[in-house]
């Protein structure tokens, strides 16, 4: 099985140190996420003209493949000016997923907005990734709508991915995101989700009084061992990505500690 990390475990980190810690810890690719602080990362130079070349290189040189590239689109404003800027942005990232040769990139559909409700927020969701992905066909890039926000559950997802009314669409599972959110199991989420899952997140936590922590994989709450029958349940073949969000929980492990360590867990239990 293929791993890979979002880094979103190292956002201030350049290409060359993601890179490094990558091909030490014995991953097959990388999520991107933030780069040097920075999520739009078609801003960067180290994603544009000579130094691209040069990134896609290194990556090369190190056998290491871009799993997905993460955007921060979400859809679920009711102002259709927002949405479209969304739109324009999906389009600009999935262009560097095609220069990356990135199979996809990672939108969300997120959260009903004060005033709004469930019936319409779905919508604004499914029409915008249908056009996003429509835009974006061209590139062999997929859109990839993530278990996430109030639309965490395989049942709300899969009703927006129909509402879509494109099968071209696919699906970045979160189990924990789906487990958190409507006590939903890793099987239940798998059958579901079926052919529709391109990506898979993993990650571990533990509850506190207030919200959830981040710990290393195989010390939480999570039935982590559950997502492997899962998957191969579907006959998933594609990437299983550890997501550590240190960008949105600084106090957590360093990356240099969380990623070598997950390497070795999955391979570990998962690996025959």
């Amino acid at each position: 099985m293929k791993l890979s990390f979002s880094t979103l475990a190292c956002p201030d980190w350049t290409m060359q140190q993601i890179i490094a810690i990558a091909a030490a810890a014995h991953y097959d690719g990388i999520e991107l996420r933030f780069v040097e602080n920075e999520d739009s990362l078609w801003k960067l130079p180290a994603f544009r003209g000579c130094e691209l070349t040069a990134t896609k290189r290194v990556l090369s040189d190190h056998g290491l493949a871009i799993s997905c590239v993460d955007t921060s689109c979400r859809f679920h404003s009711p102002d259709a000016q927002e949405r479209a800027r969304w739109v324009e942005e999906g389009e600009r990232m999935a262009d560097l997923a095609a220069s990356l040769q990135a199979p996809g990139i990672r939108v969300f559909g997120e959260a009903i907005q004060p005033g709004a409700d469930l019936v319409s927020t779905r919508r604004w969701i499914a029409d915008s990734i249908r056009e996003l992905s429509d835009r974006t066909s061209a590139s062999g890039v997929g859109v990839w709508l993530e278990t996430h926000g109030d639309f965490a559950s395989a049942a709300a997802t899969e009703e927006i991915l129909q509402e879509s009314q494109s099968l071209k669409i696919g699906v970045v599972w979160d189990p924990a995101n789906c487990f958190i959110e409507s006590g939903e199991l890793p099987q239940d989420g798998a059958v579901q989700l079926g052919a529709r899952i391109r990506h898979v997140h993993l990650k571990d936590f533990y509850k506190r009084a207030v919200g959830l922590t981040p710990t290393l994989a195989g010390d939480g709450e999570f039935p982590l061992l559950e997502v492997r029958a899962a998957i191969g349940q579907i006959k998933y073949g594609g990437f299983v990505s550890f997501e550590w969000e240190k960008k949105w929980h600084p106090e957590i492990a360093d990356a240099e500690i969380a990623l070598p360590h997950f390497t070795r867990w999955f391979r570990e239990r998962y690996e025959p």
